[in-house]
């Protein structure tokens, strides 16, 4: 059953306007206040890694927008983060919630894309990321279009997850199918 999904750093610092963001209104946008190549991807990656579970907008949006963009633009500045992005994608993927769920999957596999070595990076973590995975893997629930802003593509858990294991196992290097089979 899904639990519930409690409020997150993402929005209390939102709130407290303590966040570079502000909603770029009528183009669904984020106007950034700082660069984002200037941003300290230590401090702010994982925080909108976390947001990504959040439910209600504008801070769904803020986030799950926020988390794209900074993963598209981080280059280098993303690899060293990662293993502080373990906790924000497994509690996501724990709240059990399949819209959750789909939203971290998708960025799970931007974050893959977004950079040399970081599919070798998350193998260590993957005792901790995959058994959600295998809980849902067999669901084919069709979520429709509410998921994801950035990818308006239907796509249903099950078939997500497929492609979620595959791009872990593209891009993990030799270790990751064997870590993937015994999940």
């Amino acid at each position: 059953a899904p639990r519930s999904v409690p409020t997150t750093e993402f929005r209390r610092f939102y709130d407290r306007g303590d966040l570079p963001i502000a909603i770029f209104h009528g183009a669904g946008k984020i106007a950034w206040k700082v660069d984002i190549e200037k941003l300290d991807y230590h401090h702010y990656l994982p925080m909108f890694f976390d947001g990504a579970r959040e439910q209600e907008d504008p801070y769904r949006f803020l986030a799950v927008q926020g988390t794209y963009e900074m993963l598209e633009k981080g280059g280098p500045k993303v690899l060293p983060v990662v293993p502080q992005l373990i906790i924000p994608i497994k509690t996501a993927l724990n709240t059990r919630n399949p819209i959750v769920i789909c939203t971290m999957l998708k960025i799970l596999q931007a974050l893959v894309k977004s950079g040399d070595m970081i599919g070798e990076a998350l193998v260590p973590y993957y005792r901790q990321i995959l058994p959600v995975m295998n809980i849902f893997k067999n669901s084919n629930a069709n979520l429709g279009d509410k998921i994801d802003y950035n990818q308006r593509k239907r796509m249903n858990l099950g078939e997500l997850i497929a492609e979620t294991l595959e791009m872990l196992e593209t891009y993990g290097g030799e270790d990751a199918f064997i870590n993937i089979k015994y999940m």
